[in-house]
């Protein structure tokens, strides 16, 4: 048998006589109140929740009554109080609080339903200064812990998903909460008062400029249970931070079966790559597979950058995931519904275009209210043994960067746009990366090579494979421009694009070697854009 405090013995079941009720949320409220109400239990409530559940018609005693001490300060001092704490926090079956208890007029209470003032969504909404402190709830995270600590003998409810259960299970044990149930109830409690916290830390973090703060937390609220990890034999959830950014954490789901921790992965790659082309100046599709782009490509049509997108590697493009920078239309659609393919995501879709979708029952669809922006910061955290490696977002973008022609030949004009497009892909490549454009779309995309030069003569053989399921004549490399994402650090890697074809190249520069591979371009009369910015993605 489980111990409270004391050696003494937890009892299995807790009848509850009385229940505390302080919400901010007040979804579901009337309907518990009405419940416990039903079940005989004394509420107490404070506040607009008193208010609230008065209105209902239903008998409640404000907890300024309870504590003998008006609520004051605007009501930031209303619950705490010995007559609140005590009754949370004592033993029952120990004569020295049941002493303390009788001497000061506490009454026990069996049930604490809190949920906190709403710091996330004021945070979110981006909320002056004042404002967001004013909501950081003090009395709601005290209370709840203090319930939690003695979930021995109390039970604490912070999320109205939560309440028809509690009622369910009042009336399966005659008016009584079983301890398991307790248990888990006190569980939840800290969770969410942790990752309350740590919405509040972050702020505080963000809002002063401080990079890197001594003690750092990261929470989200569960969105789903996924069936499986990366493999079948790894557990998985999904869980929303709460971050303002589009994305697949915010889209909806309008079809489809459920997504997988690898699907979620992916058309998270996906999305953030196609929002880096402005919907207002041209049409963009990405093909993702791995979490690699397979084919990108821009134009004043969808339907024409996926045909352009495809093209760049057919075979890999099957059963991956696609991700438009406009809504679908209908003409979009039933090009892209003929290919096997797992995910659409876009900022909306037509109807038309929704019906077409419908007719591919797995297929999954779905819509955002916008694209994500590629110049909003924010962090990234990636787990190793032991600790969390943290750093902001790649929110570098080509147009900000400050380009350099270091070579004898400028660009031309067209070699320049297919420059930038290029620079723009193999930012969401994985490194090492090298992404061969023409004419806005991809031709050849080598990824995650331990070598550069292998990226490079992969990417060339992709295209060359291209080539010949299209029945073309030669590689669309040739006459293409080429982007790394970092120097390259001999000639030999910018050799073989040149073999491949390529008339232009962009890199960050800053090798040792860079006057090398400047000189080696000069002798081929290739042109060569230095950016000064690398984008590295492992």
């Amino acid at each position: 048998m489980a111990i409270a405090s004391k050696n003494h013995a937890v009892p299995d079941r807790v009848e509850v006589r009385r229940a505390l009720l302080s919400v901010s949320d007040k979804s579901g409220l009337i309907e518990l109140a009405q419940g416990l109400a039903g079940a005989g239990v004394e509420l107490v409530s404070t506040g607009g929740t008193a208010r609230a559940i008065a209105e209902a018609g239903l008998e409640v005693r404000d907890v300024s009554d309870l504590t003998g001490f008006p609520e004051i300060m605007d009501g930031r001092v209303k619950t705490l109080h010995p007559a609140v704490h005590g009754g949370l926090l004592a033993i029952r079956e120990d004569a020295e609080h049941r002493d303390a208890m009788a001497a000061h007029g506490i009454g026990a209470i069996d049930l604490a339903v809190i949920n906190l003032y709403p710091f996330e969504e004021v945070r979110a909404a981006g909320r002056d200064y004042a404002t967001t402190v004013e909501n950081i709830d003090i009395g709601g995270p005290a209370m709840i812990r203090a319930a939690a600590k003695n979930h021995a003998y109390v039970g604490v409810v912070v999320d109205p998903a939560d309440y028809g259960a509690i009622l369910e299970a009042l009336a399966a044990h005659q008016g009584a909460l079983p301890y398991a149930m307790r248990q888990q109830l006190a569980a939840k409690a800290y969770a969410r008062t942790a990752a309350y916290d740590a919405a509040i830390s972050a702020w505080f973090a963000g809002h002063l400029g401080i990079e890197s703060p001594q003690w750092r937390s990261f929470a989200g609220e569960l969105r789903e249970s996924l069936r499986y990890g990366e493999n079948p034999h790894q557990r998985a959830g999904f869980y929303l931070t709460g971050e303002a950014r589009e994305g697949v954490a915010t889209a909806r789901q309008l079809q489809g079966k459920q997504l997988s921790y690898n699907n979620i992965n992916d058309t998270d790659a996906a999305f953030e790559l196609v929002s880096e082309f402005d919907p207002s100046r041209t049409a963009a599709v990405a093909i993702i597979k791995h979490a690699n782009p397979c084919g990108v490509a821009e134009a004043s049509t969808l339907v024409e950058a996926y045909r352009k997108a495809l093209a760049c590697d057919p075979v890999s493009a099957f059963g991956g995931i696609i991700a438009l920078n406009r809504p679908l239309d209908a003409e979009a659609a039933r090009e892209i519904v003929e290919l096997f393919t797992e995910i659409i995501i876009a900022p909306g879709a037509t109807r038309e275009a929704v019906e077409i979708v419908a007719g591919k029952k797995n297929l999954r669809l779905l819509v955002t209210e916008g694209l994500a922006d590629p110049r909003s910061g924010g962090a990234l955290v990636k787990s190793v043994a032991g600790g969390l490696l943290v750093q902001d977002r790649d929110c570098a973008v080509v147009e900000d960067l400050d380009l350099k022609v270091v070579t004898r030949r400028a660009p031309s004009e067209a070699e320049m746009a297919d420059l930038t497009f290029a620079f723009r892909v193999a930012k969401h490549v994985k490194s090492n990366a090298i992404v061969y454009a023409r004419e806005g779309a991809t031709v050849g995309v080598g990824a995650g090579q331990m070598s550069r030069v292998d990226s490079a003569r992969i990417a060339a053989r992709k295209a060359e494979d291209a080539a010949l399921a299209s029945a073309t004549r030669e590689p669309l490399t040739r006459g293409s421009v080429v982007a790394s994402d970092a120097f390259f650090p001999f000639a030999d890697g910018l050799l073989s694009a040149i073999e491949a074809g390529a008339t232009a190249v962009i890199q960050p520069g800053g090798s040792m070697r860079d006057e090398e591979v400047i000189a080696a371009a000069d002798e081929h009369g290739i042109a060569m854009v230095f950016t000064g910015t690398r984008h590295f993605r492992h």
